[in-house]
């Protein structure tokens, strides 16, 4: 069984791949049903994001259900699904 490559997902990629979808740091609390003060933290990070698997987890989910992809393409980033390929 092979499985998806893991990929890190630090503050950046959270920040980029908001940017890319025009919501403020308040629409992905909502969306991710995070606290606020919680999305802010994890934005902060410079490096991989210090968090509890399930809350980031729902942060991913709800920025990928909205469109966004997490890609390793030799280079770490975000796209709008289907951009790019």
């Amino acid at each position: 069984m092979v499985g998806l490559p893991l990929i890190v997902i630090t503050g950046r990629h959270i920040r980029a791949a908001r940017a890319l979808l025009g919501w403020s740091q308040s629409e992905l609390s909502r969306r991710s049903k995070v606290a606020l003060r919680t999305i802010r933290r994890m934005e902060g990070f410079d490096g991989a994001v210090s968090a509890r698997t399930e809350t980031l987890g729902r942060v991913v989910m709800a920025l990928e259900k909205a469109g966004v992809e997490f890609v390793d393409n030799g280079r770490l980033g975000v796209l709008i699904k289907g951009a790019g390929k």
